[in-house]
């Protein structure tokens, strides 16, 4: 692990290679595990504004849901997190013709609905970050699901932070970035 400003950064999102292989997991990560995915308090404000053109999007189930619970919970932990259908699916998720679970959000902003692409924490899988009162932790996520994605970053040689270029920077900026890049080429 190394300091990045107020972050401790894992050494794993710079060695270990990731790319989604979603024609393989078919998008596992949004209908498996047992919570929802992590909201910032900063996004509540953006759901609340997003839903309507959201909701057309949706499945009935996670119109349902989202009406039901809200259209974030707060667990009891009191960390904020994305409604599940019936304990499983997120209440976001949608599926294609071939069973492919896509983000109902995410297609919302790829035809220009909205400007948000999704919660920060979905676009930085399979970075996860924790807030404590003096630093935020940035770890790798391993999960089973991610074997493909795995397989497939080896394969094309690209590093984690890499994949998650993009959402990095939306969570940290530019210049931290940068910075993470000039640590990458050291190792």
């Amino acid at each position: 692990m190394f300091q990045l400003g107020k972050t401790i950064v894992s050494e794993e999102i710079l060695k270990k290679e990731f790319v989604c292989n979603i024609s393989a997991c078919k998008g596992a990560c949004c209908v498996d595990g047992d919570a929802g995915a992590p909201v910032e308090e900063y996004e509540k404000e953006i759901m609340d504004r997003i839903y309507p053109k959201v909701k057309p999007f949706l499945r009935q189930k996670g119109i349902d849901a989202i009406e039901e619970q809200g259209k974030y919970i707060t667990t009891d932990f009191g960390e904020l997190e994305t409604p599940l259908i019936d304990g499983a699916d997120c209440a976001y998720v949608t599926f294609d013709d071939k069973g492919t679970a896509l983000c109902g959000i995410e297609q919302a902003y790829n035809q220009g609905e909205i400007d948000w692409k999704k919660p920060v924490s979905c676009h930085l899988y399979p970075v996860r970050v924790q807030q404590y009162s003096e630093f935020a932790a940035v770890n790798y996520h391993q999960w089973h699901i991610c074997d493909d994605a795995c397989s497939l970053g080896e394969e094309l040689g690209v590093p984690i932070y890499k994949f998650t270029k993009e959402a990095l920077i939306r969570k940290f900026g530019e210049d931290w970035y940068m910075e993470l890049e000039k640590v990458a080429e050291k190792l």
